[in-house]
């Protein structure tokens, strides 16, 4: 994972943000379309062998096909849609007091004014 420092509203805090590297994004796509394509090769030799009455290997040839095609579309879909979100950097950080210390930031400018 690449870590980009940023600062925070105080000039001393430095706030470190976790990216993931393309070879985990790799990876990751690939895990996930492993599973994916195995549900809809599920679904579709199902309902290709119990609904249109196909013969088991036409049923596993139709479900293959489609499988494979969904494989590669989805893949290369997805490994964009992952790298973009890598480069986003809302989100990739959570301090645990932020909204507490804006509220007596707030609240403290408010009285000695």
């Amino acid at each position: 994972m690449n870590k980009l420092k940023l600062p925070v509203d105080d000039s001393s805090e430095i706030e470190t943000i976790f990216r993931d590297s393309p070879q985990r994004s790799i990876l990751k796509t690939i895990t996930y379309r492993v599973f994916a394509s195995g549900a809809m090769f599920a679904a579709v030799f199902v309902y290709s062998h119990e609904y249109q009455s196909l013969s088991i290997s036409e049923s596993i040839g139709n479900a293959g096909f489609i499988a494979v095609v969904e494989f590669l579309v989805k893949l290369v879909i997805y490994y964009i849609h992952e790298r973009i979100w890598s480069g986003i950097t809302w989100g990739k950080y959570w301090r645990r007091h932020y909204w507490a210390r804006r509220a007596w930031k707030k609240a403290y400018r408010k009285a000695h004014k």
